[in-house]
């Protein structure tokens, strides 16, 4: 098995594999989250982070048929060129302040602002693309932990976005992310041969997960979809702070 998994430790990681691949299929988010938090639990993730995004970048070539008339092109670039400034710094960051402190620095703040969103409240105003940006940047530096989407998620949730064009513009910046991120972790070491094959074993786990959440996207109301983000983003919250005082 890749990364010496025993077969216990593979069964448990690809059924929280296919979990994960439905959330993203229906919500265009939360996959990297949900399934490093699993496999934190029972085995060291920082191998796995590389996989995760390379299944994010198949994923969205599973999904891009019925998304790119959606996507907000501008919202997208500016959240990307924030993340590629950060992104080159972003592993010796992390390093240095530890993944731990970091991820709950970011678990506490998403966990708070999901709380507000519960209420109902949204920024009414259009944040201008610098705003975008330094989100952005934030997003870089926090996906060298593999939560990278979180804040960007917030972000959006709390703003009038349509829910088609939420999870379109979502999972078009995690798939751009992601192929900014892969060439760095590749350089630090963190590609291997493993990381191949166990993308090529998850392929047709995340494509069943991405059809079947897809497929409940279509039949979700905007309402519904609002109230689903903003529990995925307060359970992924809490997830980040009890792994980060395990």
């Amino acid at each position: 098995m890749p990364f010496d998994l025993s077969l216990t430790h593979t069964a448990a990681l690809s059924i929280a594999l296919l979990g994960a691949a439905y959330v993203r299929g229906y919500s265009g988010f939360g996959f990297s989250a949900i399934f490093i938090a699993f496999a934190a639990l029972i085995t060291n993730p920082l191998p796995l982070i590389p996989v995760v995004f390379a299944c994010e970048i198949i994923m969205t070539l599973l999904q891009a048929r019925g998304i790119v008339g959606h996507v907000d092109w501008k919202r997208v670039g500016a959240l990307l060129l924030g993340a590629a400034i950060v992104l080159p710094f972003a592993v010796s960051f992390i390093l240095t302040v530890g993944e731990a402190s970091v991820r709950a620095i970011v678990s506490a703040i998403v966990f708070i602002m999901s709380l507000i969103l519960l209420t109902g409240w949204t920024i009414t105003r259009r944040i201008p693309l610098p705003g975008f940006i330094g989100v952005g940047g934030l997003s870089g530096l926090l996906n060298a932990a593999g939560i990278g989407g979180l804040p960007v998620a917030a972000f959006l949730t709390a703003q009038p976005i349509a829910a088609p064009v939420f999870r379109a513009t979502m999972i078009v910046y995690l798939f751009g992310l992601d192929v900014i991120t892969l060439p760095l972790m590749w350089h630090g070491g963190l590609v291997t041969w493993d990381t191949a094959i166990a993308a090529a074993y998850a392929f047709p786990l995340i494509a069943l997960g991405v059809w079947l959440g897809g497929r409940q996207f279509l039949s979700a109301s905007p309402t519904t979809f609002r109230r689903f983000a903003v529990m995925l983003l307060l359970a992924l919250s809490l997830l980040g702070l009890i792994r980060a005082f395990l």
